[in-house]
């Protein structure tokens, strides 16, 4: 039956509510998304032009919406590459063996009006395949119905406007073309650099720190000021056509020092927008590249470097799969993310995705700044890029190797400690931060608030940019987000109904995950679901809630404390592998109501706290005249090895074991229309009743 719709061209792979796939595939494929991208409800609120100044506005009704874009599953039977390999000698259709993906001819364009032969690619991790020429992209699945298709019907090519989904509803088609008014708005609004006086253009220049940057480059990146907001614009070109897609505006804050915080927004939201920033200059024939983490940089390399140079859409913090079509050319890539350990850590981890044999990576240190301050110093750029090394590596390596890696901990302390909590002071103060690769055990009595505990903390962490996947098997998905909401707005939103869909919009910008399962999981499927969500999201961090849940029915013969053991263990492993923080929140053994747990009270604790990095416990001392105290005690610290403990107080207003920002400003709501862009370039609080007062 679905071929007959899928010749009519009615067929739909993409459906936002109660998925009916191709398959019966449990996560939704990604068929022509950069076709059909658009957002699912316009933004309630917004800041209006009055005076001098912008205010923030609130508009009416709201829109409800289901999303499942957060939520990750694994497919039902994992691809690999020999599977797609051997399909594709079965359809005998030729393909080449490139760096992360295979390239076939693409199906979807007529055989007499190819441009390049080998213009589809496929993904040799997830199977996902993307067509440079129409810019349809899908599952591996997807891929083989339409090969089945194609046989079955004889034909030799299909159009790409059978993996279109349903049409769009009215709310859909009005919110897409808000976004693309808004962006051609944006646009036009700005002024390129040519046409400005020189005085406002150097003074520009100057607040940006980009003084060296000439007017020819900012030209001929088509880079522009708008004005309202003293903002850089950052146009993305693409598809066929080179037409503009969207946009990211950067402003810029001084703090004091010789330092700039740098704000941005883009249009599409970021989890939308996947540009690769100087792309349409790069030529057909270029076979080097040097990939970056800002825009400013990519400016940098290109003027002085005169090199190809490309920018990561949301910097070191996530490589979208979907982009690494556009990388394929290359026969080198040069990774210059930053001078901090944290874009050393990425660029290690991306050069897997694009492939180690080519990819060699500019090591962070005084002598090798981020570009754009590297060309302020007056570095010399081609000696930066020869002096990187290779990405590929063997199994043993000699001190010599280790050396300059050393000297980087070193020097660079606070950063190799961790990402720092900034709602935990003392948690700062005893684990010295989140660092990737390692595996926390948690602990705490029954209804202590252990998921709510760690929730904030996870919550926390993943506000600083730690990419983070939820497994909550204990409490449903619906549940544990609105916890986690709530500890982010920090007040019980049911009261404030208003002010949902503020904090709501900001909440869903997180790079915040869900996997789907509930209940008792397979370890196998788990792990696969956390490799999967690593590769396409470069999660960072996962929570598993709870470890019993990992131990099914199906092991009722064997020995609990080996299961258990087995499956700590390959939780270990992956945290090593995949250079990922693992969370792993494991109920106690039975105590008695006045004893204190200790890191024996772990159920089956031998193996557990020996894995561990780090073992964190959830003290709560019951009281009988008023609620339990709580306290929480690190046991385990394998960085440095402090210990220590300190007290929780929990705020049941807010669900939050952190004393609550102090001193927020209060806005007056104001009727008016939206600007959801300067909205997310100034970080304002949204509208209260209460205590109102204008910026």
């Amino acid at each position: 039956m679905w071929r007959s719709l899928l010749l009519r061209g009615t067929t739909c792979l993409v459906q936002v509510a109660t998925p009916r796939l191709l398959h019966q595939r449990p996560s939704p494929p990604l068929c022509a998304r950069l076709l059909t991208r658009r957002p699912l409800h316009r933004p309630p609120c917004g800041l209006e032009p009055r005076g001098e100044g912008y205010f923030l506005a609130h508009g009416g009704t709201r829109a409800f919406k289901k999303d499942a874009k957060s939520s990750v599953e694994a497919p039902v039977s994992p691809t690999t590459i020999t599977d797609i390999k051997q399909y594709l000698r079965t359809k005998e259709i030729p393909f080449h063996d490139g760096y992360s993906c295979l390239h076939t001819p693409s199906i979807f364009v007529e055989p007499s009006a190819r441009r390049d032969s080998f213009s589809l690619f496929v993904d040799k991790t997830t199977g996902q395949f993307l067509c440079k020429d129409t810019l349809v992209e899908g599952s591996w699945e997807d891929l083989q119905d339409c090969l089945e298709v194609m046989q079955k019907e004889e034909q030799d090519f299909l159009s790409p406007r059978v993996l279109l989904g349903y049409p769009e509803s009215v709310e859909e088609q009005e919110d897409r073309e808000w976004e693309l008014r808004e962006v051609q708005r944006i646009w036009s609004s700005s002024v390129p650099f040519s046409d400005l006086p020189e005085d406002e253009a150097q003074l520009i220049k100057t607040m940006f720190q980009i003084t060296k940057i000439s007017n020819a480059t900012l030209k001929r990146f088509g880079v522009r000021l708008f004005k309202p907001t003293k903002s850089l614009v950052f146009p993305w070109f693409g598809g066929p056509d080179s037409s503009l897609k969207g946009v990211k505006l950067l402003s810029a804050q001084s703090t004091g020092t010789d330092k700039v915080i740098y704000n941005e927004a883009t249009v599409p939201k970021c989890n939308s927008y996947y540009n690769l920033f100087g792309l349409p200059l790069v030529g057909r024939m270029d076979a080097e590249v040097v990939l970056t983490g800002h825009e400013l940089d990519t400016l940098a390399v290109s003027q002085a470097a005169g090199l190809p140079s490309v920018a990561l859409p949301r910097g070191f913090s996530c490589l979208p799969p979907i982009l690494l079509p556009y990388l394929e050319q290359f026969k080198r890539v040069t990774l210059w993310l930053g001078d901090d350990i944290r874009s050393w850590e990425a660029s290690k981890i991306y050069s897997r995705k694009l492939g180690l044999r080519r990819c060699s990576l500019v090591r962070p240190g005084e002598s090798r700044p981020r570009p754009v301050e590297a060309l302020d110093r007056g570095k010399n750029f081609g000696h930066i890029i020869k002096s990187s090394i290779p990405a590929a590596h063997k199994s043993i390596v000699s001190f010599k190797q280790l050396r300059e890696d050393v000297y980087g901990e070193l020097v660079n302390t606070e950063q190799v400690a961790g990402v720092k909590w900034g709602r935990f002071q003392e948690l700062n103060r005893i684990l010295k931060g989140h660092r990737k690769g390692e595996l926390t055990v948690f602990t705490g009595p029954t209804g202590s608030g252990k998921t709510t505990f760690i929730s904030e903390v996870a919550l926390d962490l993943c506000m600083q940019g730690v990419n983070t996947l939820w497994g909550s098997f204990e409490i449903n998905n619906v549940r544990l987000a609105k916890i986690m909401l709530t500890q982010f707005a920090m007040q019980r939103l049911e009261e404030n109904l208003e002010q949902y869909d503020f904090w709501a919009d900001k909440f869903e910008e997180l790079a915040l995950y869900f996997m789907t399962f509930h209940g008792q999981q397979n370890i196998k499927t788990v792990l696969d679901t956390m490799q999967h969500a690593v590769y396409l999201y470069d999660i960072n961090h996962v929570i598993i809630d709870n470890l019993q849940f990992m131990m099914g029915q199906e092991n009722l013969s064997v020995d609990k404390f080996a299961v258990q053991d087995h499956i700590i263990g390959a939780f270990r492993k992956f945290a090593t592998n995949s250079s990922c923080h693992v969370t792993l929140v494991i109920h106690p053994r039975k105590e008695e109501d006045d004893r204190e747990l200790q890191t024996a009270s772990i159920f089956g604790s031998a193996k557990a706290s020996q894995e561990a990095d780090n073992v964190l416990i959830l003290q709560e001392k019951k009281l009988v005249t008023c609620p339990g105290r709580r306290s929480l005690q690190v046991t385990k610290n394998r960085f440095d090895g402090d210990v220590g403990i300190f007290p929780l107080d929990f705020h049941k207003s807010s669900l939050t074991f952190a004393a609550p920002i102090k001193g927020r400003h209060k806005l007056r709501k104001l009727a008016g229309n939206v600007d959801k862009i300067l909205l997310n370039l100034f970080l304002i609080p949204p509208p209260n009743k209460k205590n109102n007062c204008d910026i």
